[in-house]
C-alpha cells in the first residue's frame, strides 16, 4: 500500500512538471527583469506615412553614341564635348583621328591606279596577240590552199612527189586546226587577264570607298536635341570591378570600336530610379507628388511625380538580412541643365496622415508562425500577443490589439542573450 502511494505521488510531480515545461514552450508567459529587456509604451496619436529613400537619375530617353566599327587597331580620340553640354541634331559630339583611315585611302586610291594600267597593258597585250594570232591564220589558211593545189597534180607526178604532197597537206590541216584552238586559249586567256585586273580594280574601288566611309564616321554626331553626358573609360579591356572608381572619356584616349563613348539625353525626360521598403509598398501610389534634393545641387529642391512601381518586391543578394524592396521611378517635374544621368538623390514622398491612432515601435513587432505579435508585459515576464498592422511606416507601425500605455518588449525575451552586454540604449517611447 505504501509502495502505491509513492507511485502515485511520483507520477503526479511528473506531470505537473511536463504542464510546466509546455507552458515555457509555447512563451505565453516569458519572465525577464527591467533591466533586462527594454520596453516601448504604446501610444495614441497621429501617424505620418511619408517614406523617406534614395534614388538615382537617369534618362528616360537617351542615345548612346558608340565608336565606330572599322577594321585596325584602337582609335584615339581627337576632340570630345564636356557632359552637360547643350547640342542640337548634327552637331559633332567627338572625332577620333583619322590618320589611319587616310592612309588607308591613299593606299587604295594607289591600289586603283595600278588596276587601271593593268587592264590598258591586258587589253593592248590581247589586241597584240590577236593580231598576231591573225595573220598566223591566214598563213595557215594560205599554206593549207596551197597543198590542196599541190595535191591535184598526183596524176602528173612519181608516186614519191605524191606522197609528199599528201603529207604537206595534212601537216597544213593539223597546223590551222592547231592555230584555231591557240586562237581560242589566246582570246580566253587574255579575257580573263583583264578581268583579273577589273577585278583588282574593283576591290581598290570598294577599300576606297570604305576608307572615305570610314574617315566620316570619325565624326560622331548628335542624332537629337539634348544634353551630352561623357561615359566613363573602362580601359581597353573594358574590365571594370565593384567599387572601382573610372575617369570620364577625355582627348587622347584609345578606344575599342563599339564602346559607348557618351549620350545624348533628353532633358525634358529625366526620371529618378529609386528602391522603397515592403513596409513602404502601401504607402507609395502611383501618381502620388514626391520631393527631390540632389546631393550635387543642395541649393535647390525639385518636384516629381511617382511614374511607376513594381508589382513584384526583390532582394539583392548583399541584402540578406533585409526584406525586399520595390522598384519606383519618380518623373521629374523641372528641368535644369546641371542634371545628368548618375546623380544621387534624398527623396521624400509624403503619405497620408493617419489621425488618432495606437501605434507602436515597429522594433517591437515580431513574426512567428506567420503571424505578427508583440510581447506584452505582465507582471514580471512577457506574454505572447498577437496584433493587426493597420500601417507603417520606417519605424512605427498603427496597430489593434492593444490598449494605450501597454508596455510590450523591444526585444524577444525567448531568445538567448549574453550577460552583461551593457546597458541598454536609450529610445523614445521606451522604458526600462
Amino acid at each position: 500500500m505504501k509502495r502505491q502511494r509513492v507511485i502515485a505521488w511520483g507520477a503526479l510531480v511528473i506531470v505537473f512538471a511536463a504542464v510546466a515545461g509546455v507552458l515555457a514552450t509555447t512563451g505565453r508567459t516569458t519572465k525577464g527583469g527591467d533591466n533586462e529587456v527594454p520596453v516601448a509604451v504604446v501610444q495614441r496619436g497621429d501617424l505620418d506615412l511619408k517614406v523617406i529613400t534614395t534614388g538615382e537619375l537617369r534618362a528616360s530617353h537617351s542615345v548612346a553614341l558608340i565608336a565606330p566599327s572599322v577594321a585596325g587597331g584602337a582609335l584615339q580620340i581627337t576632340r570630345l564635348l564636356h557632359t552637360g553640354t547643350s547640342v542640337k541634331k548634327g552637331d559633332i559630339v567627338f572625332e577620333f583621328d583619322p590618320a589611319e583611315q587616310r592612309y588607308k585611302l591613299e593606299q587604295s586610291r594607289s591600289e586603283l591606279l595600278q588596276a587601271e594600267q593593268e587592264i590598258l597593258k591586258a587589253r593592248a597585250d590581247a589586241d597584240v596577240l590577236a593580231a598576231q594570232d591573225k595573220v598566223a591564220l591566214l598563213k595557215a589558211r594560205f599554206a593549207l590552199r596551197r597543198a590542196e593545189l599541190e595535191v591535184q597534180k598526183n596524176e602528173l607526178v612519181s608516186v614519191i612527189d605524191a606522197k609528199k604532197n599528201e603529207l604537206s597537206l595534212k601537216q597544213a590541216k593539223d597546223s590551222l586546226v592547231k592555230l584555231q584552238q591557240d586562237l581560242e586559249s589566246h582570246t580566253a586567256s587574255g579575257r580573263a587577264t583583264i578581268l583579273l585586273a577589273q577585278e583588282k580594280k574593283n576591290k581598290a574601288t570598294l577599300a576606297m570607298d570604305q576608307a572615305q566611309q570610314n574617315i566620316e564616321k570619325m565624326l560622331v554626331a548628335a542624332p537629337m536635341d539634348g544634353l551630352v553626358s561623357i561615359e566613363k573609360n573602362g580601359g581597353l579591356d573594358e574590365m571594370m570591378w565593384p567599387g572601382m572608381s573610372m575617369p570620364d572619356y577625355r582627348a587622347g584616349d584609345q578606344v575599342r570600336s563599339g564602346s559607348s563613348i557618351a549620350q545624348v539625353i533628353d532633358p525634358s525626360q529625366m526620371e529618378l530610379a529609386s528602391r522603397i521598403g515592403e513596409q513602404d509598398g502601401d504607402n507609395v501610389k502611383v501618381g502620388q507628388s514626391a520631393e527631390v534634393d540632389f546631393d550635387a545641387l543642395p541649393d535647390q529642391t525639385f518636384h516629381g511625380t511617382v511614374r511607376t512601381i513594381s508589382s513584384m518586391s526583390t532582394r539583392q543578394f548583399w541584402e540578406s538580412n533585409m526584406g525586399g524592396k520595390f522598384d519606383i521611378t519618380i518623373q521629374l517635374l523641372n528641368e535644369d541643365l546641371h542634371l545628368r544621368p548618375g546623380l544621387t538623390a534624398q527623396v521624400v514622398v509624403p503619405g497620408d496622415k493617419k489621425k488618432n491612432v495606437l501605434y507602436v515601435s515597429r522594433q517591437a513587432l515580431f513574426m512567428k508562425d506567420g503571424k505578427r505579435l508583440v510581447y506584452l508585459k505582465r507582471g514580471p515576464g512577457f506574454e505572447q500577443h498577437e496584433v493587426k498592422i493597420l500601417c507603417e511606416n520606417e519605424s512605427r507601425a498603427a496597430i489593434e490589439g492593444l490598449k494605450v500605455n501597454d508596455k510590450v518588449a523591444l526585444l524577444d525575451p525567448t531568445a538567448p542573450r549574453k550577460s552583461g552586454s551593457g546597458a541598454t540604449p536609450d529610445i523614445t517611447g521606451v522604458t526600462r
